[in-house]
């Protein structure tokens, strides 16, 4: 027990001498990035969801300083086809192009796109198969967010915000 608490203290002390800094500490770059970007209304399910997530990872627009537009595709393929040509399973792969825009001068500060997949299963009845595929249309869009937040926190000490 001793020794992996030894080996957590070294670990740390490793990273604080080599000059590591958490995201949203103190000293952080994101922390710039905090309640200060804007998202646009959602016109459909996917951007709702996608927007939720960005919301919960970077706070909702308080002093936004920053507008991010983004393009979500995403499209639905068969996966698995029994002997008989029915399909049993379905991928949904997407993608989005994004743009992190300076609200003061419309200039894009960042851009960049982000791209995934999820599978589900088609098998059961209607209503689980729906379901299925609301569930993995709400993961995918997840994934993407969080795919975005990591590169606008990664890119954040750059913005000088």
């Amino acid at each position: 027990m001793w020794l992996s608490d030894r080996r957590a203290f070294l670990a740390l002390l490793a990273l604080a001498g080599c000059g590591f800094t958490p995201a949203y500490g103190p000293a952080g770059g994101a922390s710039a990035l905090r309640g200060r970007i804007a998202l646009a209304e959602p016109d459909d399910k996917a951007a709702f969801d996608l927007h939720a997530r960005l919301e919960e990872r970077l706070g909702r627009a308080e002093a936004a300083v920053y507008r991010l537009d983004s393009t979500i595709t995403v499209k639905r393929l068969s996966g698995g086809i029994t002997a008989d040509n029915s399909v049993t399973r379905y991928t949904l792969e997407g993608s989005v192009n994004w743009s992190l825009v300076r609200l003061s001068t419309g200039d894009p500060a960042l851009n960049g796109q982000v791209d995934s997949f999820t599978g589900y299963s088609a098998t059961g009845s209607t209503v689980a198969g729906l379901a299925a595929a609301e569930d993995a249309s709400t993961r995918l869009m997840r994934i993407l967010a969080d795919q975005i937040a990591t590169q606008l926190i990664g890119a954040a000490p750059t913005l000088g915000a």
